[in-house]
């Protein structure tokens, strides 16, 4: 039991830093005010944001792939080096090539990670017998990400009127550097291919039929090499309606907001503060985000019924907070972030309770492939939207397929009261 504790809180205490670091970035506050200070249009900052998730789109899957044939640790070390060469770019030579080459790294940066980090954070914990809080720790996770916003978005607008875009760039650049040095402290054990992990469903502890054995990620004995792994992943999902269903509800509730954190800078603009202001704006939302991974223990009692409504309440805040152009309307766009993230968190949190087998880095990532693809799409419609009407159109267009999900779920939902809940979930989606 001791031995248990400890393990849980050394992967919980090396995660939460490397979430707080990879995401504080003095730079999301003002990239996007960087990238039009420096000539660009909207358009072509959309162009910039496709080119980032066609990267990660290329590189998402065979990086998962990776993970489950090598070792997950080592990958999670080289994605901030990724980010921060990107981001190096970008402070040396801001020119629209630079942009885009620091996208294609900022992707890799995340490809290399997606997949990988939870797949390390279950495994670890279903190792130490805690399984069943996935759902409480990763989402303690993006809250701690979160605050690393936070922490950027205070410390941007002092930076920024004290030594510009570079001084910005340069923190932006340390932080990375800072991840990958707090990567090399995760723990991992690995399952060999023939074992059959233990899943537990988030609202119960893990009951083992079968003692699980565990090795050390250097041995390479019984591991499945990175085609094979590839091949296992994919086949798991197209076969499996429950994985598939996870892997379809992470993307199309994932995507849609992520995409538009991008173009929050330039929505606050439109408000008529100040570009030091900007970020004070950006905070809120923060908070907002904060909010939502702190309630992840709170929302895993949600059935059908209480996910959809999660997510209209949260489409319409995000409608009204940006069609009211003015400072407050940030007051609502942050309770839709709430919404949103908590979203986020439970549907990861379902995804990862359905994958057994060796192979989950790979199905992650496929998770996280299916939800840039979405962006994608995200990106090129609010560029044309966003060109022809506004911002303020653009975010609340954006808020329809999530309406659209919710009233899908509310149609299709049956009672679920003798079923767990990461199967009346799923049963929603597909």
């Amino acid at each position: 039991m001791i031995l248990t504790i400890a393990g849980g809180r050394r992967l919980a205490t090396t995660l939460y830093a490397y979430a707080f670091l990879t995401d504080l970035v003095l730079l999301y506050p003002v990239y996007a005010l960087l990238f039009a200070d420096s000539g660009l249009s909207v358009g072509q900052i959309s162009s910039l944001f496709v080119i980032w998730s066609v990267a990660g789109i290329a590189l998402d899957v065979p990086s998962g792939a990776w993970a489950d044939a090598t070792s997950r640790r080592l990958l999670l070390c080289l994605a901030p080096l990724c980010t921060a060469a990107g981001f190096a770019l970008w402070t040396f030579v801001p020119s629209y090539p630079a942009f885009a080459l620091g996208f294609v790294l900022w992707g890799a940066g995340g490809a290399l990670a997606s997949g990988a980090l939870e797949a390390l954070v279950f495994d670890e914990l279903d190792h130490l017998g805690l399984a069943q809080r996935y759902a409480r720790t990763i989402g303690r996770a993006r809250t701690a990400g979160t605050v690393g916003v936070l922490a950027s978005i205070v410390l941007a607008g002092p930076v920024l009127g004290y030594g510009g875009y570079p001084a910005v760039g340069l923190a932006s650049v340390a932080a990375c550097l800072l991840a990958a040095a707090v990567a090399t402290r995760f723990p991992e054990h690995r399952a060999t291919a023939t074992d059959t992990l233990i899943v537990a469903a988030p609202a119960a502890p893990a009951a083992p039929v079968a003692p699980t054995q565990h090795r050390d990620p250097a041995d390479p004995a019984d591991e499945p090499g990175w085609w094979q792994g590839l091949r296992g992943g994919l086949a798991e999902a197209r076969r499996d309606r429950r994985v598939r269903a996870g892997v379809l509800l992470v993307a199309v509730v994932t995507a849609t907001w992520g995409a538009l954190e991008e173009y929050t800078p330039l929505l606050a603009r439109d408000t008529g503060v100040a570009l030091t202001t900007v970020p004070l704006l950006l905070l809120l939302l923060a908070v907002g985000q904060v909010l939502g991974g702190l309630l992840a223990p709170a929302g895993e009692r949600l059935r059908v019924r209480g996910y959809a409504l999660l997510l209209a309440g949260s489409a319409a805040a995000l409608a009204s907070g940006a069609l009211l152009r003015h400072p407050a309307g940030f007051v609502l766009l942050a309770g839709a972030f709430c919404g949103f993230q908590l979203a986020s968190v439970l549907a990861d949190a379902r995804l990862q309770a359905r994958i057994s087998g060796t192979r989950r880095a790979t199905i992650t990532s496929l998770a996280g492939m299916a939800t840039e693809l979405i962006t994608i799409a995200v990106y090129i419609g609010f560029g044309v939207v966003a060109t022809a009407s506004g911002n303020g159109v653009a975010f609340a267009l954006a808020a329809l397929p999530y309406a659209l999900i919710a009233l899908l779920m509310l149609r299709g939902g049956r009672p679920t009261s003798r079923r767990s809940r990461p199967e009346a979930l799923a049963s929603s989606v597909v």
